[in-house]
């Protein structure tokens, strides 16, 4: 028995066989760990640990036809307070005191045949959020504001133009007083879309969809953003975010 083991290894096409089988153990493996090292870091995102213990293993994942489906997702931001604080010049709130690290710009903006001038701050490090989002999500932007103010702001902070649709004040649900979002203008399939926004009362509508970030004014150390990161990069595998995010807001 022995013997005729040893003599059918040696025989080219079993060799090729083995080849072939030891070529596929080690893809299963490679791939396992893969995905451990995404429930790893999901896990640790769901718990907010710090970002520089999160594994980054999905920062390599490669790009075939298998992974298009992920960024069917939608990821809904916020505009003010989320990813920049404008003040009018002129104005009480005005800003005497900023950051030389904050990026600002003034930006003329004409409404009621006014010519109005603000001064916009962008929260640190939203250029990286930006394009690193994109590469996983379809990104929209969906802001109280009216029109005339967010077109041009927007138009500041979208230089690579990875933003593929704007909402504004005239697209809000207007309940006591405040303006609530209606997710699904956006994505009809609340499976895959989640809002990130400062206010949570922007998300009343689909409270299990929200993703609360703090409010930015002019905090030049501010890293909300980059800690959101993980978490986000995690969420586009889940095959429905509100399971994952009424997980989280039960934790909080």
């Amino acid at each position: 028995m022995s013997a005729t083991f040893t003599t059918a290894l040696s025989t080219p096409g079993l060799t090729t066989n083995n080849s072939l089988r030891k070529k596929r153990t080690r893809l299963f493996f490679s791939q396992m760990y893969h995905y451990l090292s995404l429930t790893y870091n999901f896990l640790c995102a769901l718990v907010i640990l710090p970002r520089k213990k999160l594994v980054t293993a999905t920062k390599n994942i490669p790009k075939n036809n298998d992974m298009q489906y992920y960024k069917g997702k939608t990821l809904i931001l916020d505009l003010d307070e989320t990813l920049v604080h404008s003040v009018r010049l002129g104005s009480e709130n005005s800003m005497k005191e900023v950051s030389p690290s904050i990026i600002k710009k003034n930006i003329e903006v004409q409404c009621d045949k006014q010519n109005l001038l603000y001064e916009v701050y962008k929260r640190p490090h939203v250029d990286f959020f930006l394009k690193t989002i994109s590469q996983w999500y379809k990104v929209v932007i969906y802001t109280a504001s009216m029109a005339e103010y967010a077109d041009p702001v927007i138009d500041w902070i979208d230089q690579d133009n990875v933003i593929s649709r704007r909402f504004f004040r005239q697209s809000c649900v207007l309940k006591n007083g405040n303006f609530l979002k209606d997710l699904t203008l956006a994505e009809e399939d609340l499976c895959k879309v989640c809002l990130v926004d400062n206010s949570p009362i922007a998300f009343d509508l689909y409270k299990e969809n929200g993703i609360a970030l703090p409010t930015w004014i002019s905090n030049p150390n501010d890293e909300s953003l980059l800690d959101l990161l993980p978490f986000l990069d995690a969420l586009r595998f889940a095959a429905d975010v509100r399971s994952i995010l009424r997980l989280q807001h039960k934790l909080k």
